[in-house]
């Protein structure tokens, strides 16, 4: 990985070829290692992912699940879009039993009524509260009817395009 180092910061550029070929996240940590954040663009959202313009559901995995889904989890996860509410409300028809997306769309809901922003979340949220990130779990594929995480991100994405909440 090549950092680039300010006085304060360290910036780490990630490429991905998932959402599109050319996108890149950026990874930021203080010289100290402290206040980890990741600018993520149109790759991970928060409780969601973008769709797979050019790229596929095994780059958007490996993007998602492996490349962002190790980073640490107090990470600040700063997206291109506030589509926090929608996401969330998708991923409660692929997890209507998970208590900590429920609680989150009642947060959202609640910042967004105050016209309070709902971003960043952090990475241990997008963990518990991501269908996308989450397409690793036995649980989620059983769920969207699929036996490995990478046919259920595709699908899980199939789903989100034809979905109108």
């Amino acid at each position: 990985m090549a950092y680039y180092a300010s006085n304060c910061c360290y910036f780490n550029p990630i490429f991905f070829s998932s959402h599109t070929k050319g996108h890149i996240s950026y990874y930021v940590t203080t010289v100290e290692g402290n206040n980890p954040a990741v600018f993520t663009g149109d790759t991970l959202f928060i409780a969601g992912c973008g769709k797979f313009f050019e790229g596929t559901a095994e780059q958007m995995y490996q993007s998602l699940c492996v490349t962002l889904g190790s980073l640490p989890k107090p990470t600040k996860v700063y997206c291109g879009h506030e589509y926090t509410v929608k996401n969330l409300q998708f991923a409660l028809t692929v997890e209507p039993d998970n208590a900590k997306i429920q609680q989150k769309l009642s947060w959202a809901q609640n910042q967004q009524q105050k016209g309070h922003p709902t971003i960043p979340s952090t990475m241990e949220e997008e963990l518990q509260t991501n269908p996308f990130m989450r397409a690793d779990l036995p649980e989620v594929q059983e769920r969207v009817g699929c036996n490995s995480p990478v046919e259920a991100l595709r699908t899980i994405r199939q789903q989100k395009d034809n979905w109108r909440g």
